[in-house]
């Protein structure tokens, strides 16, 4: 696939979740809210498949995409996979070709307009086990797949990747597992776990049904 030929795409959109990527440097951790990830069901290049696109804020901003629309666009193929959760971004002609009413979701997984990317880092997230998310919540606004880059060494830069699940939604979700906790390796075979408090000093703000 030419990376930098844009490819047309159409089809319904099965989930929209925020495009975040998490860096991390042993016990130290930043996050990049780059926008959002549509995963679509429909046509690519000519192909009936399943992909996921990565937008910008501005787009989503303008366009409102959410769960079940039918949306339309041109995009290149993502030129580093390590750190895209898409397969594709850089997109243009973006479309919402139509959107048909939904009724308001009350019970997860939710499916309405996603919030703000400052929502969801106001919110926080927790650890979300990767099975739980592959079976549960892939189509939910509030779970995310970030790429993350693992900075091993910072004063002889080398780097490691890895995808990781979180949770942004209400604490009192049905579904939530957490999964094991995360090892972040670092300098001469140091390892770095994160435990649960972290979490539970990112969320502490909210209540159980926040």
């Amino acid at each position: 696939m030419n990376l930098y030929r844009r490819i047309p795409w159409t089809g319904t959109v099965t989930s929209i979740q925020p495009r975040i990527r998490l860096t991390r440097s042993f016990d130290e951790r930043f996050h990049t809210y780059l926008g959002y990830d549509l995963r679509v069901r429909g046509v690519l290049n000519g192909t009936e498949t399943e992909f996921v696109v990565a937008i910008g804020k501005t787009a989503q901003v303008k366009l409102g995409y959410q769960f079940a629309d039918m949306a339309s666009g041109e995009s290149e193929a993502v030129s580093d996979p390590r750190l895209e959760s898409a397969s594709l971004y850089r997109s243009t002609k973006l479309r919402v070709v139509s959107r048909p009413e939904t009724a308001k979701d009350h019970l997860p997984p939710w499916h309405g307009p996603p919030p703000s990317l400052e929502l969801y880092r106001a919110r926080g997230h927790r650890r979300l086990a990767a099975q739980t998310y592959e079976a549960k919540c892939p189509s939910c606004i509030w779970g995310c797949r970030m790429p993350v880059e693992m900075i091993i060494d910072p004063w002889n830069p080398t780097s490691k990747y890895r995808f990781e699940t979180f949770c942004y939604g209400p604490k009192s979700c049905r579904f939530y597992r957490a999964g094991p906790t995360r090892k972040v390796p670092g300098r001469k075979g140091m390892v770095w776990e994160e435990e649960d408090w972290v979490d539970e000093d990112a969320t502490g703000h909210r209540s159980p049904d926040e």
